[in-house]
């Protein structure tokens, strides 16, 4: 029987789990110099779905549904946000990438007003302006870390924003696909639009290997497992995580991540933060757990 408000547990959890994120992502960087991401993120999925598959099995899960236009919607915003992650992995410092990346509730809160019909407050709109502005310190800081985390000394400027701007655009449509799983969770089990999800992002990103393949060596090759299986790992214990404790209980601990990347950039590539980076991730994970914050109290007052 499965534990249920352990905080503790699911706690652990989810460390553990922004913890194995973090060391696929720093794969994906090491790969992204010879192997085209849209080819690792074929791998990153083919190499999950055993694992999600599983999960589905152990909570018999029934994939018929009468709204595969909504998961399919679905699968192409995570297609879209996962590009986004990859692509500026492969250009940007790891502990930089990871702070950009944390804009989603930024995102929600924004995309909830055409989506939702919601209307956030003035306190909501606020913590949206600052996050916004903590990218913003995080993008002007260029070099923010030493030898800004860039393994050619050619790469082209416009690429180093490319790799900005796909980081912070990963917010967006990571926050497209909660607000889709939102309206697909009032008819659909969550096992259910994982493995829809697990299921379209692998067929989707196997269409683009004719064009983009690369054959991995012999070395490359137990990186892309590894990177592939770090994944559904991590997954899994996310997905402990969350039937351990409550969401909003979670929610600061998956900030996590943005130190395991701040190491993990350290230790392998000598990124050094300096207080330009470190004031901008400060900005977004404020904004982040303020939402959070004035999300639980707005449900408290509709209980």
């Amino acid at each position: 029987m499965p534990l249920r408000h352990d905080l503790r547990r699911g706690a652990l959890m989810m460390l553990g789990a922004t913890a194995l994120f973090s060391m696929m992502s720093a794969l994906v960087k090491g790969l992204g110099d010879s192997i085209p991401f849209p080819e690792i993120m074929f791998f990153r999925n083919l190499l999950a779905l055993p694992v999600v598959a599983a999960i589905g099995l152990r909570r018999k899960v029934d994939l018929r549904t009468r709204r595969f236009g909504g998961h399919f919607l679905r699968a192409l915003a995570g297609i879209a946000a996962m590009s986004c992650s990859f692509f500026s992995l492969t250009v940007l410092p790891l502990a930089e990438q990871t702070a950009l990346t944390y804009s989603t509730p930024l995102f929600v809160i924004i995309l909830s007003i055409p989506m939702l019909g919601e209307r956030p407050g003035p306190h909501r709109w606020g913590a949206v302006l600052v996050g916004f502005l903590g990218i913003l310190v995080i993008a002007l800081g260029q070099g923010a870390f030493t030898g800004g985390g860039r393994h050619d000394p050619g790469m082209a400027e416009w690429l180093l924003w490319a790799g900005f701007g796909a980081a912070a655009l990963h917010g967006l449509f990571s926050g497209l696909t909660t607000l889709l799983v939102r309206q697909l969770s009032a008819t659909e089990a969550s096992s259910a639009i994982v493995l829809w999800q697990s299921i379209l992002m692998t067929g989707m990103t196997a269409l683009a290997l004719p064009f983009v393949w690369v054959t991995p060596s012999w070395e490359q090759l137990p990186l892309l497992i590894g990177m592939g299986l770090l994944g559904g790992l991590a997954q899994v214990m996310l997905t402990e995580a969350y039937a351990s404790a409550q969401v909003s209980a979670l929610g600061p601990y998956s900030y996590s991540a943005l130190i395991w990347a701040i190491v993990i950039g350290w230790v392998v590539w000598g990124d050094i933060p300096t207080p330009s980076m470190l004031a901008g991730a400060a900005m977004i994970v404020a904004a982040g757990l303020y939402i959070l914050h004035r999300e639980l109290r707005r449900r408290e007052k509709n209980r």
